[in-house]
């Protein structure tokens, strides 16, 4: 009798440590600092261009229970945890200002904390992975009854943008012209005095 009323209480206890158990993390989000700097080590850079590693994506994410928006700034290789969704960002890019039409784009992976069926515990669930764009958004959806995940920008540099309209133009204004240099003027002398008139003296009246 004792040995069932030990069982009976101590059995709930087990039952809520399970249940308030953090769930286990997706193997891609749980990688080591090291194997993200490699993993951005082998992406062949271009000459002249942000390279992958620090270009900074700017990711909308929408909580349709509060319509709550956020704005998740993330370096490929890096993710971000909001409540029970995790935005992780693999890559992103946009086109160069001399191409068109303009678009970016974001290779980014959507985890969501959630129970499959009602009596499944908690577990993490990859809901997306693929590329959204910008300026077709059309093209991939992020299918989720309470989350929405969207790319806003890629922060990069391509060659020549560091070269502005302003920055050239006071560097022409400050240019010396080419050529000799002309004579020095010389001073203009000073204006002499102009000299005063003095009266001459009247002469005398002659006796009659």
């Amino acid at each position: 009798m004792a040995v069932r009323l030990l069982l009976c209480a101590t059995l709930p206890l087990f039952v809520l440590a399970a249940c308030s158990r953090e769930p286990e993390l997706p193997p891609e989000v749980r990688q080591t600092a090291a194997a993200r700097s490699t993993g951005a080590a082998r992406m062949v850079d271009e000459q002249g261009v942000t390279p992958l590693a620090d270009r900074v994506a700017t990711i909308g994410l929408l909580n349709k229970r509060n319509n709550l928006t956020r704005d998740l700034k993330l370096k490929p290789g890096q993710s971000q945890r909001v409540d029970n969704v995790i935005v992780k960002l693999a890559a992103c890019e946009k086109t160069a200002p001399w191409e068109d039409p303009p678009e970016t784009g974001a290779f980014v992976q959507v985890f969501v904390e959630e129970r499959a069926t009602v009596r499944e515990r908690l577990a993490w669930r990859k809901v997306f992975s693929g590329w959204l764009f910008r300026n077709a958004p059309s093209l991939n959806v992020v299918e989720h009854p309470v989350y929405d995940v969207w790319v806003k920008d890629c922060a990069m540099r391509f060659p020549g943008d560091e070269a502005t309209p302003s920055a050239a133009a006071s560097a022409s204004s400050a240019a010396k012209p080419a050529g000799r240099p002309g004579p020095a003027a010389s001073p203009s002398p000073a204006p002499s005095p102009t000299p005063t008139a003095t009266a001459s003296p009247s002469p005398a009246p002659t006796p009659a």
